[in-house]
């Protein structure tokens, strides 16, 4: 007679007592961890249930769909890793927790439950799919960091505000809309006055240059517009201009000084392409 082919048990079923507690950790801290991650769990395996004094419960990385109801027995864990499985955070009824990991587990919402973890310092809800979080993740009055990378954010959540005690929020890779462009700065064209005693020697050299290249410009409007040789002499005999260029964010500072027959200066501020700076001196 052909053998029986004997039924595949659950993993999950198949994990002993004896299996668990092989995997139970003394941390550096002393507190005691139940390590099961990478068994490849179908569940959190039943043989667990007289181990709830554990400080820390890693179930991370295994193919867990769903918690048991004797998870809430295990009111003493502080750390709760369940990254990486297939698991809805159902565990508002473990108070004690400080740290919880629910990364990688599909997740497109979270439970208001959440917002009862009293003593949660640390969140990680990266690589799922959220859109937006409850506004009862603000009652977390304890939570220092939240991790929400790779998901679905467009904006950060209003909720995240009420968090006083909240030190860092990690939004990497989400996808944020572009930053608008940002508006060039507007500055008025003024004129002012000062006079040609405030003016180095190599700021007067440099009026000089600029005076003849803004004649020279004046002269090819004129010639276009039709004007009179008699306004191309005054301008000569009257102007002279001093340029000078400085960076600070947005748009480039033009400032030209009209220096008149009387010896007063005036600063004539113009706009173009580039970025702006406060110019500490005529130089």
């Amino acid at each position: 007679m052909p053998k029986k082919k004997k039924a595949n048990i659950p993993r999950s079923l198949a994990f002993t007592s004896g299996m668990a507690l092989n995997c139970i950790q003394m941390t550096p801290d002393g507190r005691q961890r139940l390590n099961l991650s990478f068994k490849e769990l179908d569940a959190v395996p039943p043989s667990i249930q007289k181990l709830s004094r554990v400080d820390e419960l890693i179930l991370s990385r295994n193919l867990i769909i769903s918690l048991p109801d004797f998870i809430h027995d295990f009111n003493n864990v502080q750390v709760l890793d369940l990254h990486s499985n297939y698991i809805p955070p159902t565990i508002g009824l473990l108070k004690n927790l400080v740290i919880l990991n629910l990364c990688n587990n599909r997740l497109t919402q979270v439970p208001k439950q959440l917002g009862l973890l009293q003593n949660l310092q640390m969140l990680y809800l990266g690589l799922n799919r959220l859109q937006m979080l409850p506004t009862a993740i603000g009652n977390l009055k304890e939570l220092v960091y939240i991790g929400l990378s790779d998901n679905k954010f467009s904006s950060v959540p209003k909720c995240l505000a009420n968090l006083q005690k909240l030190e860092k929020v990690n939004l990497d890779r989400n996808p944020f809309p572009p930053p608008p462009d940002e508006k060039k700065v507007e500055i008025p064209r003024k004129f002012f006055l000062a006079h040609a005693r405030d003016l180095c020697k190599d700021c007067l050299k440099n009026c000089k240059i600029d005076r003849d290249k803004m004649e020279e410009k004046t002269q090819m409007k004129e010639a276009t517009a039709g004007l009179v040789p008699r306004v191309e002499t005054v301008l000569s005999n009257s102007v002279m201009a001093f340029g000078f260029s400085g960076e600070q964010r947005t748009g480039r500072l033009l400032a030209v000084l009209w220096v008149t027959r009387r010896g007063q200066l005036s600063l004539k501020i113009t706009l173009s392409s580039g970025s702006l700076r406060r110019k500490q001196s005529c130089c």
